[in-house]
């Protein structure tokens, strides 16, 4: 198995740590006046999300994860599972399981492309995309004079996410939507 020094640390990296898949969130490098130099490290544990502290001396190494990110088409749900299906030609198909799928239901849509983190064939987590584009499927009729600073109103999405939106929109209308924050940016056309 591959090993990184502490050197070659960097946010992002992924780690095996106490026997589970980890992410580097925060890499700090100390370089006491006295003694030797360490690095303060900030994980977080891809199977619990449960985030801790811990530092290395200069010159130490840990093993790397057998985790890797691929781009995934979403399939469909069977009410237990999410299926997702491999982009790169093979048609390969994985089940990611409620946990996994986590935050990123509320803007699971049907043939988009998602980032499946996969960790020994098994899906750990699942991100979507910074912008998606989602349908209004219920809100408050817009009336006349309604303007975009004039406030705002929940919509429900196609996804059944629900979101604060101008009052001006109405149903039916396709929107475009920060993955991130949960926010409105702007309809699409």
């Amino acid at each position: 198995m591959a090993s990184y020094s502490t050197n070659e640390f960097r946010s992002g990296l992924k780690v095996m740590l106490e026997g589970d898949p980890c992410v580097m969130i925060e890499n700090e490098f100390v370089k006491p006046g006295k003694g030797q130099a360490f690095n303060r490290v900030k994980f977080r544990n891809l199977m619990s999300n449960r985030v801790w502290e811990r530092t290395f001396k200069s010159g130490e190494s840990i093993e790397a994860a057998d985790v890797m990110d691929y781009d995934m088409e979403y399939l469909y749900t069977d009410g237990e599972f999410w299926h997702f299906m491999m982009t790169d030609g093979s048609y390969e198909q994985h089940a990611a399981s409620k946990a996994a799928v986590g935050d990123t239901i509320d803007w699971l849509k049907e043939q988009e492309v998602y980032s499946v983190t996969l960790y020994n064939g098994a899906p750990l987590s699942v991100t979507a995309p910074n912008f998606v584009e989602l349908e209004v499927v219920e809100t408050d009729p817009g009336l006349k004079g309604d303007t975009a600073q004039g406030g705002s109103k929940p919509a429900k999405l196609s996804t059944g996410a629900t979101v604060k939106v101008p009052l001006f929109i109405v149903e039916g209308e396709k929107l475009k939507i920060d993955t991130r924050t949960g926010e409105y940016v702007g309809r699409v056309k």
